[in-house]
């Protein structure tokens, strides 16, 4: 699969592409005709890198997670430290944007009710009034 198909799949670019390859976070490929060659059996990984991408992880732990996933399984113990770690940040940013939710929440409710304070003042002006006859001239 060449880098166009890959950019395609995964939805990076292929600059994105190119620079994971370059800092490895992406294995290097072989290539044909100049051009990098990808299995399709990259694209779980790179799917996976993506959803790190999507949680705010940083680009040096997602390398060094890579660089220990290359080493194999002894060092299992310590990526699922890193990933973990990573994790209990993740679920500290999404309590703090739940909190960011109820005060937005909160507000959206202040502004509904403020609406509905104004259509009670409204009908309540208008049952006050009295009458006007055609031609009568209105109190001030």
């Amino acid at each position: 699969m060449k880098i166009g198909d890959l950019a395609r799949r995964t939805g990076l670019s292929t600059y994105t592409i190119r620079y994971y390859e370059r800092i490895g976070l992406l294995p290097r490929v072989p290539r044909t005709s100049s051009q990098r060659d990808y299995d399709v059996s990259i694209l779980p990984w790179v799917e996976f890198i993506g959803r790190l991408k999507t949680t705010a992880m940083p680009i040096r732990e997602m390398v060094r997670y890579a660089q220990l996933r290359a080493r194999g399984p002894e060092t299992n113990a310590e990526r699922r430290e890193l990933l973990e770690r990573h994790r209990d940040q993740v679920r500290a940013h999404v309590a703090e944007l739940q909190a960011c939710l109820a005060v937005l929440d909160d507000k959206i409710a202040g502004y509904a009710d403020d609406d509905r304070m104004e259509q009670s003042h409204d009908a309540d002006a208008l049952r006050d009034q009295r009458p006007v006859r055609a031609g009568a001239a209105r109190p001030r």
